[in-house]
Order: structure tokens, then sequence, then C-alpha cells
């Protein structure tokens, strides 16, 4: 009977750490693209001096080298970023500005019109 209910929380634990790596995965990339334009676009003017310089070293084709590069160090970035925050046993969930990924609605001010000190407390 322990046997079953410790495989059982094992299994629980492993899920919910697979579950937290994919939603880390997907929040990094997303940040990455939405958030890290202007570094992607550094890297993409960086990406494509290196190709020109290394089309007159390299016999093979540079482009190919220079793409591959940069789009497995970003994934690879993302993939160590998300594997680093799920062994440190954070979830996204824990994470106030991550409100938009969970569907929580943000607390919004009531509107204040100016008028309002002089006539809100006015009972008709």
């Amino acid at each position: 009977m322990a046997l079953s209910q410790t495989s059982k929380l094992d299994n629980t634990y492993s899920l919910l750490t697979i579950k937290s790596f994919l939603i880390w995965t997907f929040t990094l990339a997303v940040c990455l693209l939405v958030v890290g334009f202007p570094l992607v676009v550094l890297m993409a003017t960086v990406g494509c001096l290196l190709t020109v310089i290394l089309q007159s070293v390299m016999p093979m084709s540079a482009v190919l080298l220079v793409a591959g590069g940069l789009i497995s160090f970003n994934v690879l970035a993302v993939v160590v970023g998300a594997g680093f925050l799920t062994a440190k046993g954070i979830h996204p969930k824990e994470v106030k500005w991550l409100s938009w990924l969970h569907g929580e609605a943000e607390e919004m001010q009531a509107t204040v019109y100016a008028a309002c000190p002089l006539t809100c407390n006015i009972d008709s």
C-alpha cells in the first residue's frame, strides 16, 4: 500500500516538474520574441556581418553556419533558462508579473472623477 502511494507521488511530482519546465520554456520564448526584439535585431545584424566575413574565408555555406548558430544559441538559452528556473523550484504561478499567463485579471483602480469629492457623498 505504501509503495503504491509513493509511486503516485513521484509520478505527480515529475508531471508537475515537466509542466513547469514547458510553461517556463513557452514564457521565455515569448519574452525573447516580444521584449527582446531589439536584441534579436542586433543578433541578426551581427549575423549578417559575420556571414559576409565568413563567406570569403570558408568554402562552405556561411549563411547556414551562422543562421544555425544563432538559432541554436537562442534555443539553448531558452532551454537552459527554463531548466534553471525549474530546478530552483520556481513555479510560474509564484511570479507576480506573469499574471497574464494564468488568465488572472490585474486589479484596476476605480475611476475618480474631479467632481466626485463634491457630489459622491450626497444621497438622493
